[in-house]
């Protein structure tokens, strides 16, 4: 034991004691600011979990929601609220228009106008009349006097009603509004196959990815085992190191794949939600599952119906305006006739006009107003060619449209029964690839065979696995091409 003088022992206690206390103080530092953070952390996730959100969503569901969100579906809604108020618009015109006016003057100066001078006038002309003047004598020219019919104060106040009888291009347009509307219309289905194309190609992408990334999974288990398997021969001396250095190859190769196919179906999510207007943040789960059956349903024997297709109908509806179009400059040679009305009252007066002196003039009429269109330098002519050859364009461009429309029936209708015997060659070769590999394994198990043969085994079936799920999707992705192309997606 080792003896400190006295004041050595103080010192180091009185050390030892501030040491304790720095340390006292370090550690309820470092357990309030632990506290802080907690709290922090926790406030981030209770933020987070309000404002993120969870869907599941049937293929169907997806689409609604779809045309509940993307801008698109709501732009061309509101094309369709703009022609409604439109018409409105139109419609409007029939309606009796009334206005009012008012107005208040003060003349600094009121105006004048030169006058002859009356009196001087009446004198010459009765001398005349009476033969009173000598021959020869000279009329003076009668002096010029500058009078007013103006008072200081004037004001106006009246309402004109006016009501249209006739006019042809409003009549024109009375006729199209059921016409801009289902046009109008036409536009959002238009849009809203755009949309349905789109949710249900990333939709279907997704299941598929997720059966792939299913079977790779199962595929990395199995070679797993046989890494344990040919570990434990390998201790035992019954295998080549070799043959545990192949199998470790492919299980990397095995590995990487179902991490290239993690990262595409993530992807995919995100396509998914961006195609369906979903924030990235939220969370979406697929209720549907992929059917086989449902892909490979005979929809090949369906009718094709050029009014089945939504640009077909906005075609359509385009010529009938086209063709209004041409009737209203034809008809804007007819004249137009109107029927009006309308009050007056008129002050006078040298004060304002709430003096009493105030002199009040009403005044008011009636009439008809009939305008008769009779030259205007051929403008109406060059309206009417020119309303002819844009409703021309739009003949052509429906035929080429519906030629378009053939070809792409022709094309997905091939596309989609080459991809039919595509995926079932596929399933039937999946199929064979995995009873070789169970047999192979079986084999191994009661050491018929190598673990190589198995290796090879599994690398085949891996491979017919991989080509059955892309038939699967070009499958389901020509049907859907199919399926737009015949206007029946649904």
């Amino acid at each position: 034991m080792v003896l400190l003088p006295q004041k050595a022992s103080n010192s180091f206690r009185n050390i030892t004691h501030n040491d304790k206390n720095l340390n006292h103080n370090l550690i309820m530092r470092i357990v309030k600011l632990t506290k802080y953070l907690c709290l922090l952390w926790l406030l981030g996730i209770s933020i987070g979990s309000h404002a993120q959100k969870k869907y599941e969503l049937t293929v169907q569901q997806a689409v609604d929601m779809a045309f509940n969100n993307l801008a698109d579906v709501k732009n061309a809604q509101l094309d369709y609220r703009i022609q409604e108020e439109q018409n409105k618009g139109i419609e409007g015109q029939l309606y009796p228009q009334l206005s009012g006016s008012a107005g208040v003057q003060y003349y600094i100066q009121t105006p004048k106008i030169l006058f002859p001078d009356a009196s001087q006038a009446g004198i010459y002309d009765v001398l005349i009349k009476e033969h009173l003047l000598p021959d020869g004598t000279q009329i003076p020219t009668p002096k010029l006097q500058a009078l007013s019919f103006y008072q200081p104060w004037n004001s106006t106040f009246g309402a004109t009603l006016s009501q249209l009888l006739f006019q042809p291009d409003v009549f024109v347009g009375l006729q199209a509004r059921k016409a801009s509307l289902q046009y109008a219309q036409s536009n959002i289905e238009q849009v809203k196959e755009q949309v349905k194309d789109s949710a249900y190609k990333k939709y279907y992408a997704i299941l598929v990815a997720g059966k792939q990334l299913y079977f790779l999974n199962e595929s990395i288990k199995r070679l797993e085992k046989l890494y344990h398997d040919d570990s434990a021969l390998y201790a035992n001396g019954f295998a080549e190191k070799l043959d545990l250095d192949k199998v470790q190859v492919q299980l990397t190769n095995l590995k990487t794949t179902a991490s290239v196919v993690q990262t595409g179906l993530t992807l995919s999510y995100a396509a998914l939600k961006f195609s369906i207007g979903v924030s990235q943040q939220d969370t979406v789960v697929l209720k549907d599952s992929l059917s086989i059956e449902e892909v490979k349903k005979d929809v090949l024997n369906d009718s094709v119906n050029y009014s089945d297709r939504p640009i077909i109908r906005t075609l359509d509806y385009s010529k009938k305006l086209s063709q209004l179009d041409v009737r209203r400059y034809k008809l804007q040679y007819l004249p137009s006739v109107a029927a009006q009305a309308s009050y007056a009252i008129n002050s006078m007066g040298n004060k304002f006009i709430t003096d009493p002196t105030t002199v009040w003039l009403k005044t008011s009429y009636v009439g008809l107003n009939v305008s008769i269109p009779i030259f205007d330098g051929f403008q109406k002519r060059a309206n009417i060619r020119q309303a002819q050859l844009r409703l021309q364009k739009l003949n052509n461009t429906y035929e080429q449209v519906k030629q378009g429309i053939d070809l792409e029936v022709l094309a997905t209708k091939e596309s989609f029964t080459n991809s039919l015997l595509q995926l079932d060659m596929q399933e039937r070769n999946r199929e064979l690839a995995q009873k070789v590999y169970n047999t192979t394994k079986i084999k191994f198990e009661q050491g018929l065979g190598s673990s190589f043969e198995v290796l090879q085994a599994d690398t085949e079936f891996q491979t017919a696995e991989a080509n059955y799920f892309n038939a699967l999707y070009n499958a389901i992705v020509a049907k859907i091409s199919y399926q737009k192309a015949i206007g029946k997606l649904p």
